[in-house]
Order: structure tokens, then C-alpha cells, then sequence
């Protein structure tokens, strides 16, 4: 009783908590973050500068794209609250887990991470050589775990997302209904859809279908909330996120409704009719309208084919319209019901 009474101090000392929350939701959201400034801004710059016919904007979205694995490690690290030597060495873990975890590099990032963060701020500041070791611990654990685990990690990881772009490439209606709502709930929830899809490798047809789920919830909520939320609650949400929902769900979880059978709705539109795909990053089928990123992330997929009116149509209606229209029309019968009632979805903004 005595050592686990010690053991008990010196992780509350060392602020090391083994939670659901720290993990599931602030670390993972975390490294969306780290993602999204590497390897999404690097594909939208690069992208731009091929556009453009501009060699320097190329070479900048290389190297932040490079660098995706050391962002998204550091990013984790911030989350978990680690002190400034095991922040800085997580770049080496990063980098190392991201190339050795190939198509699924994100998840081996965000597991080695987390472990290589806990033990560099278990030994920190514990010796008078602190410089030496805290850095040399965290690395040492970090790349060794990344030789030993971030290939299977990755492969696994790949396997999933694969499996799920083969499901959808074989059942639109079906898996365009199931991914376009989950990774659209995911979205709205305080853990990352972004993180998710870039973990699983989530691209072509499936990709569509949560860039659709994603668009769903974000334009449904900003244009179903207008009358509470006017024009700040449509930008903030529409092209922010959905995520400033969350409280009035869990007071109403009802006001949820429309967006999720929007999102039922235009995903296997996508991928049935519009063949909508993503072919840009990943990370960018979990963002939906947020900053544009989803759109974007499909147009990119545009410059080796041939791009058709329809194109322009599916992207505008299934990112855009439909999900407001949908939205809207679905709430009106759920307003006069009373399942949703004057200010549900109110925000403090």
C-alpha cells in the first residue's frame, strides 16, 4: 500500500494521467492540429504553387508536409503538458514514427508519442544532468518504440482504411450512409474526425463520404441555428466547426437529428451518384468546410483528370446546399413538435 501510495504521488507530481479524456480527446485533437499545420497547410501550399507555376511555393509545401510527423509529435506533447526538453525531443520521435509507420504514420505517431512523452516527463528534472537525460530518454524510448511497433501500427491502420475504401468502392449506398454519419459525428464530438481520417488513410470514395458527413454537420448546424446565432454563429460553425454545439447536445441531444439524417442523406449521394472523391490528404476528408479544407482536398484530387460540370455540381450541392437545405427542412417539424425549442441551439459567442 505504501509504494502504490508513492507511485500514486509521483505520477500527480509529475502530472501524468492515464485517461480516456487525455488521450482520446486531447492528444488526438492535438496532433489534428499538429497535422493540419504540416502536412495539410504544406498539400494547399504545394498545390497552389503547382496552380500558380511557382517553384518556391512547391518547395514550401514539401517541406512542411516533410515535417508532418515531428509537428504532430510536438503537438501531442503540448497536450500532455510536457516539460521543454521532452517537447522539443518529441520532433525526433515524430519523424521517426511517422517513416517508419508508412500509410498509417498518424497513429503510430499519436501511440509512441504518448508513451515517449510520459516517460520524459517521468525523468525530468529528477538527476542534475537533466539536459542529457530527459532528452536522450525520451528519444531512445520513442525511436525504439517506433522500430519495433510504428510498422504493424501503420499496417494495421492501413488495413482498416483500406478495408473501408474497398467496402464503399463495393457498397456505396451502404458505406456512403455509415461513414458519411460516423466521421460526421466524430466531427461534432470533442475528439478529431481530421485525426481519424488521417490515421485510417481515409481517401477516394470514402473520403467523399466523410467529407460529406463532416459538411452535414457543420453547414446543418450553422444554417439551423441562424435564427439563435445569426451571422457570427453561421461563420463560426459553418466554417469553423460544430464542435460549439456539443453543450447544447448534451442538454438536448435531439437538436442532433437533422444533421445526422442530413448527413445520411448526402453520403451516399456522393458516392452513388456524384462519385465525389478525396484525393488530397488524408487528414482533409475529416474536415469538412472548416476553412474550406474538404473542398479543397477534393479539388486537388482534380488536376490529373478532366473536370466535368457534374464535378462542379456534386462538390457545390453536397458540400453547400444540401446539407443546409436538408438540415433546415428536417428541424422545422422537430421546432413545431417542440423536440427542439426556442434557443436549444443558442451559442455564447
Amino acid at each position: 500500500m505504501i509504494i502504490l501510495a508513492k507511485i500514486k504521488e509521483f505520477l500527480k507530481r509529475k502530472d501524468i494521467v492515464f485517461s480516456a479524456r487525455r488521450y482520446g480527446i486531447d492528444a488526438l485533437g492535438a496532433m489534428a492540429q499538429g497535422l493540419f499545420c504540416s502536412l495539410l497547410v504544406g498539400t494547399i501550399v504545394k498545390t497552389l504553387g503547382q496552380q500558380l507555376n511557382l517553384p518556391f511555393l512547391v518547395d514550401v509545401g514539401d517541406f512542411a508536409s516533410a515535417m508532418s510527423g515531428a509537428a504532430m509529435a510536438v503537438a501531442i506533447g503540448y497536450a500532455l503538458k510536457a516539460p521543454a526538453l521532452v517537447l522539443f525531443s518529441l520532433a525526433t520521435v515524430g519523424y521517426a514514427a511517422n517513416s517508419l509507420g508508412g500509410a498509417g504514420g498518424p497513429l503510430a505517431v499519436l501511440i509512441i508519442a504518448i508513451v515517449a512523452a510520459e516517460f520524459g516527463k517521468a525523468v525530468s528534472k529528477e538527476t542534475k544532468v537533466d539536459i542529457l537525460v530527459t532528452p536522450l530518454t525520451t528519444i531512445l524510448i520513442g525511436v525504439g518504440l517506433a522500430a519495433l511497433i510504428a510498422a504493424p501500427i501503420g499496417q494495421a491502420a492501413a488495413a482498416v482504411g483500406n478495408f473501408i475504401k474497398w467496402a464503399t468502392e463495393l457498397q456505396p449506398l451502404l458505406m456512403g450512409i455509415l461513414v458519411s454519419v460516423v466521421v460526421g459525428v466524430a466531427l461534432t464530438l470533442p475528439i478529431s474526425s481530421a485525426a481519424i481520417c488521417a490515421a485510417l488513410g481515409l481517401t477516394g470514395l470514402a473520403g467523399g463520404a466523410a467529407v460529406a458527413g463532416c459538411c452535414a454537420q457543420m453547414v446543418g448546424f450553422a444554417v439551423m441555428s441562424f435564427r439563435e446565432n445569426r451571422w457570427g454563429g453561421l461563420v463560426a460553425q459553418g466554417i469553423g466547426t460544430s464542435m460549439l454545439q456539443m453543450p447544447n447536445i448534451i442538454k438536448n441531444p435531439k437538436i442532433w437529428i437533422p444533421p445526422i439524417l442530413a448527413s445520411a442523406i448526402t453520403g451516399p449521394i456522393a458516392t452513388c451518384l456524384f462519385k465525389l472523391e478525396m484525393n488530397g490528404a488524408p487528414v482533409s476528408s475529416g474536415m469538412g468546410t472548416c476553412g474550406f479544407v474538404g473542398q479543397i482536398g477534393v479539388i486537388t484530387g482534380w488536376a490529373d483528370k478532366t473536370v466535368t460540370a457534374m464535378d462542379w455540381l456534386g462538390l457545390i450541392l453536397i458540400c453547400f446546399v444540401l446539407p443546409a437545405v436538408l438540415t433546415w427542412l428536417i428541424s422545422l417539424p422537430l421546432r413545431k413538435w417542440g423536440w427542439i425549442k426556442e434557443n436549444d441551439l443558442k451559442l455564447d459567442l
